[in-house]
Order: structure tokens, then sequence, then C-alpha cells
């Protein structure tokens, strides 16, 4: 269960930052225009991965790695599809058959039958241009959730740090089911508007993260941040292990030491909501930057 809440918070995040994605020249040649990248020098051709492929324009999963195989043809190959996610089309040549993804029409590739390369007898020959990958290695993976005034700032700050995978916006520590923003802003759901940070944690830890929260925003406000006033503002750490637990309060007990009068709370995590699409990823979006969180160092 632990490994497939892993997953579908990787894919739902990947869809989130995709569905904004700029992408670059190379990719709108062969996502959008339908060209092809020459053979042999696709990222994903002789990569060998556990993991899911997903579309690089819009984050929809599009095939399992053990779909995978070598055909010798200078594209990544895959023998089968995720149900539902890739669309046939008659290709422009009249010759052969086009393959897009059938969520948002990205160019993949093309797609050959008859070939006895596999049991399946089909080779989806695919741009490593047109999709992105999600590795399958939960054991690596940590989870991390705070709340410390507008969800945006501290998504802002979190996503910058080296080894974090994903970060949502959302809402969590309240009593109604799925709330919305406007709900939540009515004050009486008890929700903090709250980031969910995926990491790896051969690559950062938790106590990086936590510190790194504490100087972004200011923790001896309460239920507020500057012009932010309201309990879906507050400052709370929901820890999602016991050692969470302990690097948070042996933090906080640091910024004391140091004069700071410490008011975030540390709670148990219950139910993350992620919210609304126009939440995610709102800065990079936008092209600004943050009205009210910035960097103090603290420790």
């Amino acid at each position: 269960m632990r490994k497939i809440i892993f997953v579908l918070f990787i894919l739902s995040a990947n869809l989130i930052m995709a569905q904004n994605k700029e992408l670059t020249k190379m990719e709108k040649y062969v996502i959008r225009d339908k060209g092809t990248e020459r053979p042999f020098t696709g990222k994903f051709y002789d990569f060998n991965e556990k993991g899911t492929y997903i579309c690089n324009q819009c984050g929809t999963p599009l095939y399992y790695s053990s779909f995978k195989f070598d055909s010798g043809c200078g594209w990544p190959s895959f023998d089968d599809e995720i149900p539902g996610a890739i669309k046939r089309v008659p290709d422009k040549d009249g010759q052969r058959t086009e393959i897009t993804c059938a969520k948002c029409g990205a160019h993949l590739g093309h797609v050959f039958e008859g070939e006895g390369l596999t049991a399946k007898n089909t080779r989806h020959c695919v741009n490593s241009i047109s999709m992105d990958f999600i590795p399958d290695d939960s054991e690596k993976l940590e989870t991390a959730i705070f709340a410390g005034g507008c969800f945006w700032g501290v998504e802002h700050y979190m996503k910058q740090i080296p080894g974090v995978i994903a970060v949502e916006s959302g809402y969590i520590g309240g009593t109604k089911e799925d709330p919305s923003y406007e709900q939540v802003c009515q004050k009486n759901t008890g929700h903090a508007e709250a980031v969910r940070i995926l990491f790896d944690k051969t690559q950062t830890d938790y106590e990086t993260l936590a510190k790194m929260f504490f100087e972004i925003h200011d923790p001896t406000q309460l239920d507020g941040q500057g012009p932010d006033i309201g309990e879906q503002y507050r400052s709370e750490v929901f820890y999602t292990s016991t050692e969470q637990k302990e690097v948070t309060e042996k933090l906080i007990k640091q910024l004391r030491d140091r004069g700071y009068d410490v008011v975030t709370a540390v709670t148990p995590a219950t139910k993350f909501w992620t919210a609304e699409d126009y939440h995610q990823n709102y800065y990079t979006r936008k092209g600004t930057t943050p009205y009210y969180h910035g960097y103090t160092k603290r420790f």
C-alpha cells in the first residue's frame, strides 16, 4: 500500500506540473510538429530502469518499463501500452500508423505489427523526448508535509532543494472531506494550507527540508503569515514518522534556545487533500516571486 501511495503521488504531481510545462524548441519540433529525433541519441534508448514512462507534455502514464524491449532500431521500443493511454491514427505518409498521447495529442512515434520481435508481435517506436520517466524505487523516497502560510511561497522554495522530486500544494488538518479553496478560506473547516513534498533520501534528508521550512516563514507568528491572517495560514509540521517528529522537535528547541518564540505545532499527518490545479506551481507559471515568503538564516 505504501508503494502504491508513493506512485500515485508522483504521477499526480507530474501531471499537475506538466499541464503548464513550457516545451523546448526540440520538444515542440517532435511533440507538436511531429518530428523525429535522431536514432540512438534519445535518453531512454539504452535505459533499463524500472518505472513508468509518462507523456512529456501532459504527464499521462503511457508505458510500464516491463513493456520495454531492445529492438535495435535506435529508439525506445515497447510491445504494449497502458490501456487507454495511446491513440492510433493513420500517418500522413499513408503507410504507417502514428501513435499519440490519447489525453493531449502529443506525437510519440509510430507503431508496427507483425515483426515477430516479441510474443505480442507489436512495436511502439517512441521518441525519447516525447516521454518523461518516474522511477519505481519507493524505498529511497520519503514524504514531508509542512504548513507555513500561503502554500504558493512554501512550494516555491521547497522545490528548489536538490533531491526534491515533487511538491504539491493542498489542505490538511481539518474535518471536511475534500475541501475546496473557498471552503478553507471560510475558516471553519480546520484545514491548513500546506505542501506535500516527495524527496529522494539518497540526495537529501528530512532535517534539510525542515530547516528550510523554518527559514522561509515566520515560526513565531500565530495563525497567520505576514498579511495572511487565519488558521489556514498557521505554522504546523505534519510528521509522517517518529523520526520526523523527533527532528522537528529538536529544531524547535534549537530555535527557542536562540530566543525565537516558536509557535509551530507538531502534529501527526492526516489525509492530505490536493489543492485545485490553479494553485500548483503558481509562481513559476506566473513568472513572479513570493509576496511574503523569503529566506532568513536561523540555523
